[in-house]
This record gives C-alpha cells, structure tokens and sequence, in this order.
C-alpha cells in the first residue's frame, strides 16, 4: 500500500497530465467527426449534395488537426532551442567586458548550422595571479567535440584560481582531457577516440602588463602595437592535449609586455584557414595591420573589421569553427614602467618533448 505524507502532493503520471491540453484539441475535432458521421442524415445521405457537405466537414477536421500539429510542433521547437541556446550561453559564455583593466571581447563562429558552439573554446578570468585566458580547438565538430570543450573549459575555470602557477593550469588541463578520453572510450567503441585531440593556448597576463604563455599546438597570437600587427611569438608549441603526454619540465614563454594601448588577438586556424571561391587563404595578418590603424583601437573595431573582411572573403559563414579573442590593455601607465619594452622572443632550446 502507498502512502503519502501529510501535505505532500500526490502523484500523477507526469507525461500524461502534461500532454493533456495537448491532446484536448485533436480528441474534439475527433469526436465531432465521429458525431457528425453518427447523427447527421448528411453524412448517411448517398446524394451528390450531401457527399459534398460530408467532404467539407471532413477537410475541415482534417485542416484543423494538421494546424494544432503544427502549431504544437513549432512550440516544442522553440522551447528545445530556447533550452539548447541557454545551454550553449552557459558553456562558452560571453566573456567579461573588462578583467582588470584589460578590455576583452570575442566572437564565436560555428560551422555546424543552427549551432552557437562547435568545437572552439576560450575563456578569460581575472585571479589573484593575473588574468589568464585560454583559447583551443577542438579535432572534429558535433557533440563529441562540444563535451571536450566542456571538460577543458570546465578544468580551465577551476584551476586557474587555484593553480599559483601558469603550468599547474597547464597540467589540469592535460589531466581534464586525459580523464575524458578515457570515460568515453569506456563508453563508446570508436577506435578514433584515442586519436582525440584539442589545440590549447594558456596567456597570463600580469598587472605590470608582462605576458607568458603555454602554447600546445595552438596559432601564437598577434600583438596590435601602433599601427602594426606582429605574432607575438615563433617558438615552437607543446604537442595539443590529448595524444601525446606534456614534457616533465613545462616552462612558461616570456613574451615580453602589454603596454597600455595595445591589444592581443588570440584566435583559431579557423581564421587563418579560411578560403575564397579561388582557393586562396584568408590574410589574417594585413587584416589585423588593418584593425590596428583605426581610431580609437577597441576590440569591439578589431572583431568588426576581423569579421567583415572574414564573412566577406569566404562568400559567406566559414567551412570551420572559427573563435576571436582580443585583449587591450586599459590600464594606467606606470611610471616605473620602462619607455621602451625589449621584445622577447624565447628560442625552444628549453622545451623537452617525449622520445
């Protein structure tokens, strides 16, 4: 015997009670067919006139059960891709206009229609450490590549508060992409999911403006200084996550200073690989050279300039995923800060890969 506390509601099937005014509708067209076929002469009457009065009610009935499935089935649709786009919002959500002092703005474009994610990630966070950004690509698109994203990112948000150190993030990470091949290949019997792998560029960015970085087979951003832009670095990238395991030494990149007034652009090969009708690639660098000579210099120009000159190179939406970031530094110049900043490009001499 099933009993219920005092006060508590009692059960009901959820899925019927919640289909009934669902069902209300076409059950009366129904029983008003089956009425009509049972108590109207019409309907038993073989004369011409009278079939033409029962073929009007039946087109009637008819019209009226495929405009209620239609008007049901688009409001099932707005509310599965209202619950899909919340969903998406909160995974690769905008992020923060300012981080301190450091304006930020990004732009994601899918290559899967009717999605807001794929397989590109970026995030940026302001932590007692500095503020730190990542930005990565995920191999492949779909589902599969949108639950990476939603590992490494949701690593990402967690370590870097925790992790004193940029190359502790780092390692989160490696571990959070690890853990996840691993729960899918216990779960699926693709032989391609050891074959997985995500692109990872981690910045840190401290408040004197100086700038290291990790980069895992990730395209080195470029630096918006006057009016030129210049990748940031050449040294040779960390094998991506996933494939291969990190070097035991994980050294962070110097690469140099942010000054007040210059700005980063961190994005995906999507952008660069971009191509025309002719085959010929997008060029990225004379673009941003472009961005960086308009006045004033905000990463909201940057994205447009970048996005206009995109969309209008590729005759419309990109083959693959492409995701922009960008980073002007905002802050009050500090007089102890040096005039002239040196510009560090560190060699790969000091990066170890596995044998």
């Amino acid at each position: 015997m099933i009993r219920f506390k005092p006060g508590a509601a009692r059960w009901a099937p959820p899925r019927l009670l919640s289909r009934a005014p669902t069902l209300a509708v076409p059950t009366t067209w129904a029983a008003a067919a089956v009425a009509y076929r049972l108590t109207c002469p019409l309907a038993r009457d073989d004369a011409l006139s009278a079939r033409l009065v029962s073929s009007a009610v039946l087109c009637t009935v008819i019209t009226g059960l495929v405009l209620h499935v239609r008007r049901t089935l688009l409001r099932e649709l707005r509310r599965a891709r209202g619950i899909a786009e919340a969903a998406q919002s909160a995974l690769l959500r905008p992020p923060p206009p300012r981080a301190d002092g450091l304006a930020v703005a990004a732009v994601h474009l899918s290559a899967d229609r009717g999605a807001r994610i794929g397989g590109d990630l970026y995030e940026v966070i302001a932590t007692e450490h500095g503020v730190r950004a990542v930005i990565g690509d995920v191999r492949g698109h779909g589902l599969d590549a949108v639950r990476t994203v939603a590992a490494v990112l949701g690593s990402f948000r967690e370590a870097a508060h925790d992790e004193a150190r940029l190359e502790g993030v780092l390692r989160r990470l490696e571990r959070a992409m690890a853990r996840h091949l691993r729960e899918r290949a216990h779960t699926e019997s693709d032989p391609a999911v050891a074959e997985e792998f995500v692109t990872v560029l981690l910045l840190e960015i401290l408040p004197d403006g100086e700038v290291r970085a990790l980069n895992c087979g990730h395209p080195w951003p470029h630096l918006l200084t006057g009016a030129r832009a210049d990748p940031l670095d050449r040294t040779d990238p960390l094998p991506p996550l996933g494939p291969f395991p990190l070097p035991r030494e994980l050294p962070p990149v110097p690469c140099g200073r942010l000054l007040p007034g210059e700005a980063l652009v961190l994005h995906t090969d999507g952008a660069e690989e971009a191509r025309d009708t002719e085959g010929r690639f997008f060029p990225l660098c004379d673009v941003l050279t472009e961005a960086a000579r308009a006045r004033p210099l905000t990463p909201q120009t940057v994205l447009r300039t970048v996005l206009t000159a995109l969309l209008r190179h590729s005759a419309g939406p990109p083959k693959d995923d492409v995701a922009l970031l960008i980073l002007r530094n905002e802050r009050h110049v500090r007089h102890s800060a040096p005039a002239l900043r040196p510009r560090v490009h560190a060699t790969a001499d000091h990066l170890q890969y596995p044998g």
